[in-house]
């Protein structure tokens, strides 16, 4: 299907002698990292699965497999993805608060795919009720022993006493274990997926507009891109890169700026930022942006980027 994965290996596995952990360093994404790690391949399904198995050891001497279907990538990186991957929940963080990649395009809509796969509707209703039953069951069972226990310690009156909530509690009991029979031989007549077609009111089933939902996502990501790019020219120039890169760039793209063309440029400069040391450090990714040659979309004028110096 033209798509790799990359996993844990869960459960038991064979751990890899120590004196075989070789320590690999790289410089990822502008970021110093190091492993000691171990690769192999290793066969799954009676060897019809071939995988490759990057081992880490830790610094407590635990050992974490990650399995991967992708040979082409040095093993550092195929364990960078692995234990960065919360790097993709920030991701959609900052795009949801930064690019408003969740606000609605338009109000537009259109039928939805009959053959899209949802959740069984019917299934998710008794899914419930057996969740509540079963919730039930729980504290029955919670009430009977504790009626038990009064008994032996002798908080019950009397044995009839006794005898009388003992059965009362096994009626119910009784009665919610059937409830429950019931719902699970329901739930096993019912698919656990259906497509929208066959749900109820499929007729009526309509989703936003995508095309240009889709169209507007794609510049918001490719603006992230340039976005991340300028703030790899700037960790260079500026201490605080890690903590405070994106913020900077942000105050640089959002400040005001004269443009000047002339026969051969279009000469951007931008306004001085908060501090100075910020706008050296903005200074210089503009240095580094005019070594590049970048020309004017549409144009053969070549694009100049500089920074006014602060009037006093």
């Amino acid at each position: 299907m033209d798509f790799d994965i990359l996993t844990y290996r869960k459960g038991r596995f064979r751990h890899v002698n120590e004196n075989r952990f070789v320590l690999r360093k790289a410089k990822l994404e502008g970021r110093p990292i190091e492993y000691l790690l171990h690769d192999q391949p290793v066969r799954f399904l009676k060897g019809k699965l071939r995988l490759r198995q990057v081992t880490r050891l830790t610094e407590t001497r635990h050992q974490t497999a990650v399995l991967t279907s992708r040979w082409d990538l040095r093993d550092i990186v195929v364990a960078y993805r692995m234990f960065e991957r919360w790097r993709q929940e920030t991701f959609f963080r900052y795009m949801r608060h930064e690019f408003l990649i969740d606000a609605l395009v338009d109000h537009q809509t259109e039928p939805d795919d009959p053959n899209r796969s949802i959740p069984n509707p019917a299934r998710k209703i008794v899914d419930k009720e057996l969740r509540k039953v079963r919730a039930r069951y729980a504290k029955l069972q919670e009430k009977y022993g504790s009626t038990a226990l009064d008994y032996l310690e002798g908080r019950t009156p009397t044995m009839r006493d006794f005898t009388v909530a003992e059965k009362q509690i096994h009626r119910e009991i009784q009665e919610v274990t059937d409830e429950i029979a019931r719902l699970i031989d329901r739930q096993k007549t019912l698919p656990v997926r259906i497509t929208l077609s066959e749900a109820p009111d499929a007729e009526k089933t309509m989703k936003l507009s995508t095309e240009r939902k889709h169209l507007t996502n794609v510049l918001k990501m490719v603006a992230y891109q340039i976005e991340g790019s300028l703030v790899e020219l700037l960790r260079p120039h500026y201490a605080r890169t890690e903590d405070e890169g994106r913020t900077l760039i942000q105050s640089a793209l959002l400040s005001s700026a004269s443009i000047e063309p002339t026969e051969k440029e279009v000469c951007v400069t931008l306004a001085p930022l908060s501090s100075p040391h910020r706008s050296r450090a903005i200074a210089s990714v503009c240095n580094e942006l005019n070594l590049m040659g970048i020309a004017f979309p549409g144009t053969d004028l070549r694009l100049r980027f500089a920074v006014s110096e602060a009037r006093i």
